[in-house]
């Protein structure tokens, strides 16, 4: 059976230009696959005849050939696929363009020897209501994994290297999986391509060993909990010779006996007696300051009820832009005694007559 004009077959001139030899194909081959045609027996063979056409025309000898003699100029060049995964094997680049690089082919790959950013590195530190408001450095133990200084990360004892076998230094494999060729990173190099002669002794082939560090860190004042400090550059080391990672902090604040905290405001429950709220006083509130021996007075008014609320502006947190700092809220909370002696309830007993008469 005589073989259709491969112009016809991709749909193209004869006077067709490189570009559009490729772009036709490209179209051509992606209507014709196998998958998207699952209900036609001649699916396969239409697309091997499609990436033969392709092959003969894009390649500049053989299309001069077959323009003047025909199929009969190629005397037997013209290419023959054996599946679709031959189709793929031999056209990556244009296949991995049409599918997204979904294949593995034509996608290009980052040099997997070149300097890699170390690894972010991640932990907690536990403050004090008045380390989170003030502000405090800290020094904090950390444990990771970090470049084997021995092999240079390489994980080859005195950092020599050979081509892997596995994969001939690609540092990928490809399989056949039905219409597709599959690649995936080799698993004996781990897509560097190269591979230990000999295992380094100190990290055993792995090229990171665990480290143990103290870093000194500056907590800013007005820090909250859930918050993260970023340290650059405090993270893990880069491999062979790249930069290392971010050390990032977060923040937890342990709860506090006397204030409870509310952005940068701060809530006490102020607990005065019957009289002191009746009468009016003036009490001694906490303050947040260092100084445990510090206070400052606040006046009760006359009259004053459970949970009315009393403000001392600019007695909370400091804020974090710097600018000030929140207000402490004080809560009344009205004292009533659970114990009297009996001249106390003989008063009481005199008082509560004074508002029945009232």
């Amino acid at each position: 059976m005589a073989k259709p004009d491969y112009y016809q077959v991709l749909g193209v001139s004869r006077e067709v230009t490189v570009s559009e030899l490729k772009r036709a194909y490209r179209e051509k081959a992606l209507e014709l696959h196998p998958d998207r045609n699952p209900d036609d027996p001649n699916a396969e063979e239409e697309f091997k005849l499609c990436a033969e056409a392709y092959s003969v025309l894009s390649d500049p000898q053989k299309r001069q050939m077959y323009d003047r003699f025909g199929h009969a100029g190629l005397g037997g060049g013209a290419p023959g696929f054996g599946d679709i995964g031959d189709v793929f094997s031999q056209f990556q680049d244009i296949f991995g363009d049409i599918f997204g690089g979904g294949f593995g082919f034509g996608r290009r790959r980052r040099d997997p020897n070149a300097p890699a950013r170390g690894a972010d590195v991640r932990t907690d530190v536990t403050l004090s209501l008045r380390e989170a408001a003030f502000g405090v450095t800290r020094e904090i133990d950390l444990s990771h994994p970090s470049p084997c200084e021995a092999c240079r990360g390489t994980g080859a004892k005195d950092g020599k290297l050979e081509g892997c076998a596995t994969c001939g230094g690609r540092g990928q494999v490809a399989r056949a999986q039905g219409a597709f060729v599959m690649t995936t990173t080799c698993p004996v190099c781990r897509g560097r391509g190269m591979q230990a002669t000999e295992h380094c002794p100190e990290c055993e082939g792995g090229g990171q060993v665990d480290l143990e560090r103290v870093v000194k860190i500056n907590v800013p004042a007005g820090v909250d909990t859930g918050q993260s400090l970023r340290l650059s550059g405090k993270g893990q080391d880069g491999m062979r010779g790249g930069p290392a990672g971010d050390l990032y902090v977060t923040v937890h604040v342990e709860p506090d006996d006397d204030f409870q905290r509310e952005g940068f405001d701060l809530v006490h429950r102020l607990s005065v007696t019957y009289p002191q709220a009746a009468l009016g006083a003036k009490v001694e509130v906490p303050a947040l300051e260092e100084d445990a021996e510090a206070a400052q007075t606040l006046k009760v008014p006359a009259g004053t009820q459970p949970g009315e609320t009393l403000v001392i502006r600019g007695a909370g947190v400091p804020r974090l832009n710097g600018r000030g700092r929140g207000d402490l809220v004080c809560v009344v909370e009205v004292e009533v005694p659970t114990r009297l002696s009996r001249e106390q309830k003989r008063l009481l007993k005199e008082l509560d007559g004074t508002f029945d008469d009232g």
